[in-house]
């Protein structure tokens, strides 16, 4: 029997896939059709669950007119398998999970924003008003470039908007092995609130409307991680077991 390739392969090809059609402007079907390929097994590639032949790849190359090793340029190199990035909303669990994991594993825990913080020696909020997002998108990638070359292993706490810089994100997926603490929206409001952080409802009485449309529009990117765990139904210490359980597989 043929070895299943690996999940984060896939998914990087998904992803590919899925770029190359927007920027040519398809539809799935359309895009399926050109492709010489079923509506249902396109869209199974986009998912991250379909296997293409090396022929269907070149048919779906053609078919979305980018040259077929641009479309197979997928990571190869394996991350190292304890250096490992949590990513997620606000209220996920990512700091508090983390700091479990890396006590558990006896490996360095740090959170990203605090890094780019240090390398600005600026707060976030000064950081947002000196250079504006474009600076702080910058700032983001290079301190993930330094963590990276200092920590062969480790665990990384990821800011939510990580999915909003395409390059620094891919490089995350490539390098780490990425795990999405999932929860709803309800609960990354309530367990923000409980932490003592009233900044999401301040003045802002469209705040969940606000949290529900951020999840769902960065959900597609969260489920690239080569790892899921929801972390709804369960506490602290039964998520961090789960988590320990996931990665140990």
């Amino acid at each position: 029997m043929a070895a299943k390739p690996p999940t984060q392969l896939l998914r990087a090809l998904a992803q590919n896939v899925r770029m190359a059609r927007l920027n040519a402007q398809l539809g799935v079907g359309e895009a399926a059709e050109k492709a010489g390929l079923s509506r249902r097994y396109f869209a199974e590639i986009e998912a991250g669950r379909g296997n293409p032949s090396i022929g269907r790849l070149a048919q779906l190359a053609s078919a979305l007119d980018v040259p077929l090793p641009q479309l197979c340029d997928l990571p190869t190199r394996t991350a190292p398998k304890e250096r490992i990035a949590l990513i997620g909303m606000r209220g996920a669990g990512k700091s508090t999970l983390g700091k479990r994991l890396s006590a558990e594993l006896e490996i360095p825990f740090a959170e990203l924003d605090d890094l780019i913080c240090e390398r600005a020696g600026l707060s976030l909020p000064e950081i947002f008003e000196l250079h504006g997002t474009e600076g702080y998108r910058a700032l983001e990638g290079n301190s993930l470039e330094a963590w990276l070359a200092g920590h062969g292993q480790g665990v990384l706490a990821l800011p939510g908007g990580i999915v909003h810089s395409p390059a620094t994100y891919q490089r995350l997926l490539s390098t780490c092995r990425c795990v999405w603490l999932q929860a709803t929206a309800d609960q990354h409001m309530a367990r923000v609130v409980a932490q003592g952080d009233l900044r999401p409802m301040a003045n802002q009485p469209e705040a969940m409307q606000t949290l529900k449309a951020m999840l769902l529009e960065r959900t597609e990117q969260y489920q690239r991680a080569e790892l899921h765990l929801d972390t709804s139904q369960a506490g602290v210490a039964e998520s961090a077991a789960q988590l320990s359980d996931l990665l140990a597989d």
